[in-house]
């Protein structure tokens, strides 16, 4: 039996999680529960997985629940969300709090010596030397719960590091992949949140449809995989079969290949190194007529060449690139910026960076200019360069 903890229990990640425990109940067991403000949701969680530690994120929520179910621990804020990813008895954690705001409990979970399952990019993308570090000190362990680099790590067990050429992030294009570009200045929020192939949460939907996601991908698989931005590139697929690729030397290309659905590479990385027979929906490939691979337009994604420049600049740049978008991506959905604003706030974040770039040697200094950035993101006007 293996025992799991789940941050960010109440969300998109979180509930698939939860679907795969119930297809392997024999296997997996849910001991520890973190969630945001979503307390309803995560009671029904509580009644049914009986966790023994609960995380809630503010006081006032956390003696709601501890009243309703007296026999379980409750913990609110940071400290809780930490000590459910720390949690003695859980062998694995899915991480998938949104943005900055897992970069501690992930952090917890590996100084404790835990399989991560990570399905927060944001954590390696603001401070993935202090990660990669933290699991090679303490034991722990990094498995990518997101499709491209799931489906990266399957493919690399086909040759030696030393043995790959490149790796091919494959991205969906999102909404507006065939949008007119002179009417990007009037997106609306409800497009920018349609996407085309996944159900998301509001955060990612925007990245997906900014490409800025596939950016902080690239970030991601520099630190998961030990690979130069130089050998990472981005393919659109639009149908979102092929999941990601790894070329070799010899010029042999492995992909991967499923459904769009999340239970497959969070079965994956809770398994690992098993594959189980599941339950879920299995890929017709006699049903496939086409699959289209495109290569990504710049003037319609400036999102992805910020995020190359970010990581080929290192340092604090890739955190800075981070929090300035999980803040003008707020700001949308707020009604304050257009759609094209997104961009133009990370951009102009990145600028005033640029002279004080500094090491990240710990989840403080990733904090710090994350905090910094969001700041600076938010007292940014909206006039938006053209």
């Amino acid at each position: 039996m293996r025992t799991i903890s789940i941050l960010g229990c109440t969300g998109s990640v979180g509930r698939s999680t939860l679907a795969v425990v119930d297809a392997f109940a024999d296997r997996l067991r849910v001991v520890g529960l973190a969630a945001g403000s979503n307390v309803e949701l995560l009671a029904e969680q509580i009644e049914r997985y009986q966790p023994e530690l609960v995380s809630v994120r503010n006081e006032h929520d956390a003696a709601h629940l501890r009243a309703r179910f007296p026999n379980i621990e409750v913990v609110p804020g940071l400290e809780g969300a930490c000590a459910v990813a720390a949690l003695p008895s859980a062998d694995a954690v899915i991480a998938a709090i949104v943005g900055a705001a897992g970069i501690a409990p992930v952090h917890a979970a590996l100084r404790a010596g835990k399989r991560v399952g990570i399905a927060n990019k944001e954590v390696l993308v603001a401070a993935g030397d202090v990660m990669t570090r933290t699991a090679r000190e303490f034991g722990g362990e990094i498995l990518p719960v997101d499709s491209e680099h799931n489906a990266v790590h399957q493919a690399l067990s086909a040759g030696r590091h030393e043995e790959v050429q490149r790796i091919i992030l494959t991205a969906s294009g999102g909404p507006f992949l065939r949008r007119e570009l002179s009417t990007f200045g009037d997106i609306s929020i409800e497009a920018a949140l349609a996407h085309p192939t996944w159900r998301m949460g509001n955060k990612i939907s925007i990245d997906s449809a900014t490409m800025m996601n596939k950016g902080l991908e690239v970030i991601e698989a520099h630190h998961l995989f030990d690979m130069p931005a130089e050998r990472i590139d981005i393919l659109i697929h639009p149908q979102s079969i092929v999941h990601s690729m790894v070329e070799y030397v010899d010029g042999s290309i492995i992909a991967q290949l499923s459904t769009t659905d999340m239970k497959f590479p969070i079965q994956y990385a809770l398994l690992y190194p098993e594959r189980v027979a599941a339950p879920f929906a299995r890929l017709d490939l006699a049903k496939m007529r086409t699959l289209e691979f495109l290569d990504v337009d710049a003037r319609r994604f400036p999102a992805v060449a910020l995020a190359y420049s970010a990581v080929r600049a290192g340092g604090s740049m890739p955190a800075v690139l981070n929090a300035a978008n999980e803040i003008a991506v707020e700001r949308f959905l707020a009604g304050e910026l257009p759609f094209t604003g997104i961009v133009d706030i990370v951009e102009r974040t990145l600028e005033r960076h640029a002279g004080n770039i500094s090491e990240i040697a710990s989840v403080d200094d990733a904090l710090h200019w994350d905090g910094w950035a969001r700041n600076e993101a938010r007292g940014l006007d909206v006039a938006v360069r053209h």
